[in-house]
């Protein structure tokens, strides 16, 4: 009863889809408020509606009803409770459901949240949000639907449980984070449509515009981040990135919202680049749906990738080109009749800024075309290739270094024109420390790697570039400390915010530069007793011993780390078997040294001509690599700051207005 209920919920949302596209249309064409209200209140029944049947799918998993047929073929009464509600949207019909959840839930904050826009464009952009709702909807009712239920003979005793991987914290919110910062850009699209249709972009477009970017690049920050320290730690092959096309269709569309969040500001403060804002609007979402259909699709071979199903890929392929082709169509049509906005010199913060969004574009295409080309060529010739890191180490990483050199002068050029002779005498000082950063590592780092110690060098000048835009916009040194101390509280949290997320970023680089360049790795079959070296640390396997878990049977190992004679640590890594999937995975262990990482992993045992046991122990030396993950999260922390920020909420704009001259 429970899931025809949720599948009767479902149907209801997408009825109150369609109410609110047809009611906004209308709305906006007799300029009719009471219509308008209408649709905005349909859209928040098509969120309940979804909510529902969310809620619904949930409950099945969580009392193991395999009567459902999503729930018979992703889960199992011995799973922990965190991984069963997880199950919910471990699926290609759960992540679906769990999109259009998402996706509801935007548009009825944009509908209910959106006071201080205009009534027409309001109108056009709820009636956008419903229509991508209707057609996501109806692709989940009529072709994707998680609450199927099987009959008769075909309800299983027991399920078949989650693929063993996705049964980690981690991952387990990973696609609530990355999947609310795809549909995030859901809204941005609609208001690109919006303004399009009404043919305005300018400042006040681009201040509304600007929090539901930073809120969807916040989370999607948050989700690659997950997603990587997952694949870091559960899958056993010691790295945190590998150009994964999977990774790749989360990173496109994180890159584009970067290069709008910045394009936006120039639109708001000169009301220039509106026509580029509107595009990298439309080209953010696009790459989301991008995202979606390759995982989703089939079309790719990768461990991210968990649902193999080419016809359901034909449809969203299909979604895909309707919704994109119908936004940049419109983008052409309408685009070249918007205002060109204010000028500006070639050296000022709106050129710097230019220049950061040519860079994240260029950067943006080179992932695109490493990530689309084998899959292109293979469709058009049957041949199948790889791209992996060595092409984009030659591209992505040009660029990102060019655009980290002048990401520090951008935030202390003027608008309109800038000194760049006077932002040169703020930095000099942050150049020389950065400098010399890179030449002790080269003199110190043993073996030299200069490539290595100019990625430091770069991570120190984004590091103390954000401390020099702290320190200028508080004058420390230059004023009183009171009243430096009165400057650094009463900055507003936008400010903050930015450099946050600038800090984030040097943190970052240092962390992936230095783990890159001086990681250490080694592995060997060991008897008990046997020792390996990696890094100076002498690694001993002391025992291997049965170990029974939740819903696993594992063989965990005791490793003790020493150095220099002296002990540093413990790891117990281990091999787990889960019966209900047939399935072993690899845990491993982690041995904490300040920022770096020891760490291990227990491979299969073996047998030797002797008959001696011997276990495969792979370990690995990540230096700084903690860095790798924290940067992320202090540019996440920004992104949060700054829409923490009053100018951010929405409705500002309007109440402002609104007061006497």
């Amino acid at each position: 009863m429970i899931a025809e209920l949720g599948s009767f919920a479902l149907i209801l949302g997408l009825a109150f889809a369609i109410a609110q596209v047809g009611l906004s249309a209308t709305a906006r064409i007799r300029r009719s408020s009471v219509l308008a209200a209408a649709g905005e209140g349909a859209a928040v029944a098509s969120f309940i509606g979804v909510a529902v049947a969310f809620a619904c799918l949930v409950h099945a998993f969580v009392t193991s009803d395999f009567s459902v047929s999503n729930v018979a073929a992703n889960s199992h009464t011995e799973k922990p409770m965190l991984y069963k509600v997880a199950g919910t949207w471990g699926s290609h019909e759960g992540s679906i459901l769990l999109w259009c959840l998402i996706l509801t839930g935007y548009g009825a904050a944009a509908a209910t949240l959106g006071r201080g826009l205009p009534k027409g464009l309001k109108a056009v952009m709820v009636a956008t949000q419903g229509a991508l709702g209707t057609v996501f909807l109806a692709y989940t009712v009529f072709a994707s639907n998680p609450l199927t239920r099987l009959v008769g003979d075909r309800i299983p005793v027991e399920g078949a449980s989650l693929n063993p991987l996705l049964q980690d914290p981690a991952l387990a919110f990973h696609p609530p984070f990355l999947y609310s910062g795809y549909v995030g850009m859901s809204v941005v699209f609609s208001l690109a449509v919006a303004a399009l249709v009404e043919g305005r972009v300018d400042a006040a477009w681009a201040r509304w515009v600007r929090p539901w970017a930073l809120a969807a690049w916040s989370f999607l920050t948050i989700g690659i981040t997950l997603g990587s320290f997952w694949a870091y730690y559960e899958l056993g092959w010691g790295g945190w990135w590998f150009w994964d096309p999977v990774e790749n269709a989360s990173f496109m569309p994180w890159l584009m919202a970067t290069a709008l969040l910045h394009s936006a500001v120039v639109t708001e403060k000169r009301g220039a680049l509106a026509g580029w804002s509107l595009f990298l609007a439309l080209g953010a979402f696009t790459f989301s749906m991008l995202g979606a259909f390759l995982v989703r699709s089939g079309v790719l071979t990768s461990v991210h990738a968990f649902a193999v199903d080419p016809k359901r890929g034909v449809l969203l392929l299909i979604i895909l080109g309707v919704t994109a082709g119908s936004g940049f169509a419109l983008f052409a049509w309408r685009a070249p009749k918007l205002s060109p906005g204010g000028m500006f010199a070639p050296v000022s913060r709106e050129s710097a800024l230019v220049l950061n969004n040519i860079l994240l574009a260029a950067a943006t295409a080179t992932v695109m075309l490493g990530t689309l080309y084998p899959l292109i060529r293979e469709a058009l010739t049957g041949e199948a290739i790889s791209v992996g890191p060595p092409y984009f180490n030659l591209t992505f990483a040009p660029l990102m270094a060019a655009l980290a050199i002048i990401l520090p002068a951008g935030p202390l050029l003027a608008w309109k024109r800038g000194d760049l002779q006077g932002v040169g005498q703020r930095l000099w000082l942050a150049a020389l420390l950065a400098l010399g950063a890179g030449v002790l590592t080269l003199a110190l780092v043993s073996p030299r790697k200069a490539l290595g110690a100019a990625g430091v060098a770069i991570g120190a000048w984004l590091v103390i570039g954000a401390a020099v835009e702290l320190v200028e916009r508080t004058r420390v040194f230059r004023v009183s400390a009171a009243d430096s101390w009165r400057r650094l509280t009463g900055l507003p949290r936008g400010a903050w915010g930015m450099t946050l997320a600038h800090l984030g970023l040097g943190i970052f680089v240092l962390g992936a530069c230095f783990e890159l360049g001086w990681r250490g790795e080694a592995a060997e079959a060991l008897p008990l007793g046997g020792s390996l070296n990696v890094a100076g640390y002498h690694l001993t396997l002391e025992t291997v011993g049965p170990r029974e878990g939740p819903n696993y049977d594992a063989e965990r190992a005791l490793i003790r780390v020493s150095k220099d004679g002296r002990p540093v640590c413990t790891g117990e890594p281990d091999r787990r078997f889960y019966p209900a999937g047939g399935q072993t995975v690899s845990g491993i262990a982690l041995c904490y040294r300040g920022f770096s990482h020891l760490y291990m992993v227990l491979g299969e045992r073996r047998t030797t001509t002797a008959g001696t046991p011997v276990w495969l122990i792979r370990a690995y030396w990540n230096p700084w690599a903690s860095l790798i993950f924290l940067g992320p999260v202090i540019m996440a922390l920004g992104g949060v700051t700054s829409l923490s920020d009053r100018r951010m909420r929405l409705g500002v704009a309007r109440r402002r207005q609104e007061q006497p001259a």
